[in-house]
Parts: C-alpha cells; sequence; structure tokens
C-alpha cells in the first residue's frame, strides 16, 4: 500500500512540474488534438454499433428476431419506408443514447457468455427479455416510437374505430402509451400465459 501511495505520489509530482521539453502552447494544441482524434473516434464507434448491419452481425439476433422482424409492416410496406433496429431500440437524442448504449453492454455480457447463444436458450428468456424492452418504451412515453409516429399528424378518420377512439382520447391524454396497446408489433409476442388481459 506504501508503495502504491509513493508511486502516486511520484506521478502527482511530474503532473504538477513544467514541462521541461514543450512548450504550453505545444501542450495545449497536443491535447486539444487528442481531444478532436478521441471524440471523432468515439462518435465513429458510436455510429458503427448503431446499424442494423451491426445489430444483426451476431447470429443472436439475426436468426431470432430480425427473421420476425421481416414479416412486418415495419420491414417491407406499400410506402417503402423501413425501420431498422436502431429506429426503435436507440434513442435518437445524444444523451439518451449514451444511456442506452451503456444499458446495451449487459446484452454483450450475455453474448459473451452464451445467454441466448441457442434458439432453446432465447425462448426461455425470450419473455424476461421483451418484459425489460417494453418497460423501457413505458419508462420513456415510447420516445422511439414517437420519432417516426406522431398524433399531430395522425388522420383519425383513415384508422379503424377503435385505433382512432384509442389514439384521439387516452394516448393523446398521456394516460397511455404506444407500447401500451402494440406489444407484438415487430417481434413475436413471448408466451403470455398467466399474463392479465392476455
Amino acid at each position: 500500500m506504501k508503495a502504491l501511495f509513493a508511486l502516486l505520489k511520484d506521478y502527482w509530482g511530474i503532473l504538477r512540474q513544467p514541462s521541461l521539453y514543450y512548450s504550453l502552447g505545444f501542450l495545449t494544441l497536443g491535447g486539444f488534438i487528442a481531444g478532436i482524434i478521441f471524440w471523432g473516434g468515439f462518435n465513429t464507434a458510436l455510429e458503427l454499433t448503431n446499424t442494423e448491419k451491426f445489430c444483426v452481425s451476431c447470429h443472436e439476433m439475426r436468426d431470432n428476431v430480425f427473421v420476425e422482424l421481416k414479416d412486418t409492416i415495419h420491414y417491407t410496406n406499400r410506402s417503402g419506408v423501413r425501420a431498422s433496429c436502431p429506429d426503435c431500440h436507440v434513442p435518437h437524442e445524444w444523451t439518451h443514447k449514451i444511456a442506452r448504449k451503456m444499458q446495451a453492454s449487459k446484452e454483450v455480457w450475455g453474448k459473451i457468455f452464451g445467454t441466448i447463444d441457442t434458439r432453446d436458450k432465447f425462448v426461455a428468456l425470450r419473455r424476461e427479455l421483451a418484459e425489460h424492452e417494453w418497460a423501457r418504451l413505458k419508462a420513456n412515453d415510447s420516445r422511439e416510437c414517437r420519432n417516426c409516429h406522431n398524433f399531430e399528424f395522425m388522420d383519425f378518420t383513415r384508422q379503424g374505430k377503435r385505433a382512432a377512439a384509442m389514439h384521439s382520447t387516452s394516448l393523446a391524454k398521456g394516460e397511455a402509451t404506444c407500447i401500451d396497446c402494440h406489444k407484438g408489433i415487430a417481434h413475436k409476442l413471448p408466451d403470455m400465459s398467466g399474463v392479465k388481459g392476455w
């Protein structure tokens, strides 16, 4: 312990001394350039991990949930507008995106240790995984859904009676959120036996 304290004390002494070989301007400019390189690298890595190609690069996603997405209107539709994995699972705003990426590190941990590396393991954990995602969307008022779906632009006259009634009342007033009614919209529902209302 004393050796560690002595090492830290010596290191702090070096940091407090003026540079013997480089000017303050050079060190400031070097720090600024290093900061730009770090920030650029960080944002590049962030955006590379925010693509559908990255999401389906592991077989757990490609062979399970991505296959299901291909059969939905979010993947193929008459307008040609398609939602990819990050559109629904990663917030657009930077601070929320960083928080979500930190949460996703648990998913990387699961990949490394094989938590869902087979179809059977995935099916066994499917409801738990879905409930985590539903809780996240419920807590943020379905923010990712609202990136594309906005009440201000909905034509309730072109919706079914039930949808128009729900969208124009309880959802618009904030009494409910998208995920309350639209579970299973892009992926198959897990086994919901024993859940009230299913």
